[in-house]
């Protein structure tokens, strides 16, 4: 079994792109977004540097929807997890956000009421 590791040196316009670290033969290495496999990435492998492969993948407009979208880019030979994307986005994660927004201002509220008070106890200005 060959050492794995996937590191991402970008997502732009909608592209991950990574580089694939690996002894012997690179593995398939396959995108899934709910137990679904979306595809496949590619692999060039990088001539300069031995065990090193330019791996790149388009995903696909469809993941574009409310909430929180999990990508997870793993090895289909073992289903070895090597990189995850998330993507936010829409209503519902605002809501989510405004939310907590407002959980943290009623958090800092209590502890700004006792240390006032913690002062006043204390004789401390």
């Amino acid at each position: 079994m060959s050492e794995l590791s996937l590191t991402k040196t970008r997502l732009n316009a909608g592209r991950y792109e990574g580089v694939l670290t690996c002894t012997g033969t690179p593995p398939i290495i396959e995108a899934v977004h709910l137990d679904r496999v979306i595809g496949n990435m590619s692999l060039s492998e990088m001539t300069k540097h031995p065990g090193h492969h330019i791996a790149s993948i388009d995903l696909p407009t469809d993941l574009l929807s409310d909430g929180v979208q999990s990508v997870h880019l793993r090895s289909a030979a073992d289903g070895e997890v090597l990189d995850r994307i998330s993507i936010l986005a829409g209503d519902p994660l605002e809501e989510d956000l405004r939310a907590e927004i407002t959980m943290l201002r009623d958090e800092l509220d209590l502890l700004k009421r006792a240390f006032r008070r913690h002062c006043v106890e204390t004789g401390s200005d």
